[in-house]
């Protein structure tokens, strides 16, 4: 039975208008813009045109992935489960920010149409089974006495993971829904800081994750065959971003502060591929964010299927700098947020 005397989550004023129960309009168009709230279902078949595309083409173009991040002052994990349509893959680490390198970690490619499952919903339940290798991601199911909780649990040779996340009296979540040159039509709901717990099993160590924030990336869309974006994000408790260039444009550029929501303008990244370990400078084009990245290490990764291929380095670390809600306002400052940026092709 749901708790009724729980205290309902706090009123914030949403700077972004609300998030459209459906995506897709009665009339079949997509709902393009930026939002501010959980949205449903995602159903491309109910597309018209000139969005519409076939069953077929629908196969080999519809990708979704869940991703979620855990920080603490000491790790950082990064958890992943992506169904690009004809076959799905899996990946999970955990990065030790003290000695600067992944401890455990595990990438498995799952078998088509069976190892693993992204639901349809942003507020669904993700997972990938194979081989040994575990994931389990399940969103607060509606009147939980747990009050809205995320439970993520992982489990792999070389480590275990047992996570929960409030989202209770957390800020809105962003939704983003925008057209794809060469593609349709993507859609992407994103998380603020969520307060954190659990616990890493690695080997004979055991790591604390109470204290730390969680944040997850929910993507869900019709893409071209040749994709690629540099991506950044970050999150604490009163201030997170997710800043992308490439294939979605601006669309999913936000910043959380003190609890509202605010678009930004289209980001640049500036750093040395052959040097992604040097400091990298990142900035929106509307004045509202300038930060500079140090990263501590990097997670990188190459495959080469012959019909498809996928090229991408994620260093961590952690963001320092200024952001501003609005040009007018007094810059923000930023200090040592823990995070990840990326440089990712993928040919699928």
């Amino acid at each position: 039975m749901a708790r009724t005397d729980a205290p309902p989550p706090p009123m914030i004023p949403l700077s972004l208008p609300a998030a459209p129960a459906n995506v897709i309009a009665a009339d079949g168009q997509p709902c393009m813009g930026r939002y501010a709230g959980q949205t449903g279902t995602i159903d491309w078949s109910t597309l018209a045109p000139p969005y519409a595309r076939g069953k077929l083409w629908r196969r080999f173009h519809h990708k979704r992935w869940q991703y979620v991040a855990l920080s603490t002052p000491r790790l950082l994990c990064g958890i992943a489960i992506v169904d690009v349509g004809w076959t799905n893959t899996a990946f999970a680490y955990v990065f030790d920010r003290q000695l600067g390198k992944q401890i455990a970690g595990f990438s498995q490619d799952g078998i088509p149409g069976l190892s693993a499952r992204v639901s349809d919903r942003p507020d669904g339940a993700s997972r990938f089974h194979c081989f040994g290798n575990r994931i389990d991601y399940q969103p607060p199911l509606a009147g939980a006495e747990d009050g809205g909780k995320y439970q993520l649990s992982v489990q792999c040779e070389q480590f275990e993971l047992e996570a929960q996340f409030d989202a209770s009296q957390a800020a809105p979540l962003f939704l983003a829904v925008g057209p794809i040159v060469h593609g349709s039509v993507h859609a992407t709901q994103k998380s603020p800081g969520m307060p954190l717990t659990g616990e890493v099993r690695a080997g004979d160590e055991r790591y604390e994750l109470d204290g730390g924030v969680a944040s997850f990336d929910y993507s869900n869309g019709l893409l071209a065959r040749n994709t690629e974006w540099r991506w950044a994000s970050a999150h604490g408790l009163d201030i997170g971003f997710n800043l992308q260039a490439g294939y979605f444009g601006k669309q999913e550029n936000v910043l959380w502060l003190d609890g509202q929501l605010h678009a930004l303008g289209h980001v640049r990244f500036e750093y040395d591929l052959a040097a992604p370990l040097a400091p990298w400078h990142i900035y929106t084009d509307d004045g509202l964010l300038d930060l500079q990245f140090m990263p501590e290490g990097a997670r990188h990764e190459n495959k080469n299927l012959l019909v498809a291929a996928t090229r991408y380095i994620q260093p961590i670390g952690s963001f320092s700098g200024w952001v501003k809600p609005e040009r007018n306002a007094a810059p923000r400052p930023v200090e040592h947020l823990v995070g990840v940026t990326e440089e990712h092709f993928s040919r699928w």
